[in-house]
């Protein structure tokens, strides 16, 4: 577990200046004036045809504005790739390309969508892969600072389990039909809710309530972090205005190219492709992916970079959040104190967080545990040791009464001061279903 002593979230206007060090070179003026070529070209064709229910679901996507969050146009970028690789498939052709004898302009068109479908494969491939690591970096950045014992493996569990049922829901839309559209829709979906699970991480509430509520050592300086991490005007939307811009561009420029082709498609049979439409075509699909790639391994340097947390002194702040939830209680010379808790069930925990308050000498105590079952049968569970802190848990094989035991006995002229936090936690269960409880 790395330590938090003396951190603090990152905050928006530290990660500015962060960011300043980081300036993303403009995109080329190509991006902008092939995009509005390819748009115009996209307006000719529909001048000589009627377009389409799905055709006109697309015109009217292309011509809003991109959306604001990065990872929400990433997303949509991602869609509109596979979208037209879809149509670059040879299957998805014209009929009549598909019947022709690939000689002269015919087979120079056929090598041009041959190319550039390896072009957009290249691409998609690089926007997964920052996808799929990108978000590993945040929950395994978030993990580095939980305690490495139970609690950081309830949540790895956890995590495991949404991921596979998100992998589920996936596969049965697949297998029941379900277009391009309407996966990316519930990719969106569990993108978003893999956003509410790390605030709810964070506020100690939904799946995590019962985890989170009895957490013995976990930073609450990581706490805040998960909850205010992705807020409207939180240290994400730093990035969304600096990063922003470019990006809505090439979200914007992907859609006109998904359009333009669609258009050539359903037109294809009627009217012979022009020179200028194919030239227009290959010049907008080079710029696109490699200004899209461009800015791919840009974010990725930034993100993998961006400090999550920093000191409190940089931050102005005077003094890191204190815990709250600790007790403390003197313990006179020749006394024992000892607390309660009850497990209702196996598979609790039974957890312990505990210091001694020091003056000018170090000083022990000694703490043991014992399990007392309905007869009062006693057994020892942890044996006696002296410390000047310890921090632990145990699973719980029997239901019944443990008593935590600190023992100042030993000690003739000495009280003290114990600071602690004990909880018997119980069992986390997996709820039923949460692929429907969606949020910003």
């Amino acid at each position: 577990m790395a330590s938090t002593e003396g951190l603090v979230p990152i905050t928006r206007s530290l990660l500015a200046s962060y960011y300043d060090k980081y300036q993303f070179p403009p995109l080329s003026d190509d991006v902008s004036r092939l995009s509005a070529e390819i748009s115009s070209l996209s307006g000719d064709l529909l001048k000589d045809s009627h377009p389409t229910q799905g055709e006109k679901l697309l015109i009217d996507e292309a011509e809003r504005q991109p959306p604001h969050k990065i990872d929400e146009n990433l997303w949509k970028n991602r869609e509109q790739i596979e979208e037209i690789l879809f149509l670059l498939e040879t299957s998805n052709w014209p009929t009549w390309l598909q019947q022709q004898q690939l000689t002269g302009e015919l087979a120079q068109l056929v090598y041009l969508l041959s190319r550039l479908k390896e072009k957009f494969e290249s691409t998609f491939k690089l926007l997964e892969h920052f996808q799929s690591r990108n978000s590993e970096f945040v929950f395994n950045t978030v993990m580095t600072y939980m305690p490495q014992d139970f609690r950081g493996t309830l949540i790895r569990q956890q995590r495991e389990r949404s991921e596979r049922n998100k992998q589920a829901e996936i596969e049965a839309l697949v297998n029941s039909g379900g277009s391009i559209r309407d996966r990316y829709a519930l990719l969106w979906k569990q993108q978003m809710e893999r956003r509410r699970q790390l605030a709810q991480l964070g506020s100690a509430t939904g799946v995590y309530k019962t985890l989170v509520k009895y957490l013995v050592g976990v930073p609450q300086v990581l706490l805040d972090f998960t909850r205010q991490i992705n807020d409207d005007q939180g240290p994400m939307e730093e990035q969304r205005y600096r990063y922003g811009p470019p990006l809505y561009t090439l979200t914007t420029m992907v859609f006109n190219i998904r359009l333009f082709i669609l258009l050539l498609w359903g037109c294809f049979d009627a009217q012979k492709v022009q020179a200028n439409q194919t030239s227009v075509l290959e010049a907008a699909v080079d710029v696109y992916t490699s200004e899209f790639e461009r800015f791919i391994r840009f974010i990725g340097e930034v993100f993998a970079n961006s400090p999550f947390f920093i000191t409190a002194e940089s931050a102005g702040a005077s003094e890191v959040r204190k815990n709250d939830d600790f007790k403390e209680i003197n313990i006179p010379a020749g006394k024992t104190y000892e607390v309660s808790l009850s497990a209702d069930s196996i598979n609790s925990y039974i957890a312990w967080d505990f210091s001694l308050v020091q003056g000018r000498m170090n000083m022990d105590i000694g703490f043991s545990i014992e399990y007392t079952d309905a007869c009062g049968q006693k057994t020892l569970i942890l044996p006696y040791g002296r410390y000047e802190s310890d921090q632990g848990n145990f699973c719980t094989c029997m239901a019944g009464n443990y008593r935590l035991i600190w023992d100042n006995s030993y000690s003739a002229f000495f009280k003290k001061v114990l600071r602690y936090k004990v909880d018997c936690i119980p069992p986390v269960v997996e709820p039923i279903s949460i692929a429907n409880q969606v949020e910003e």
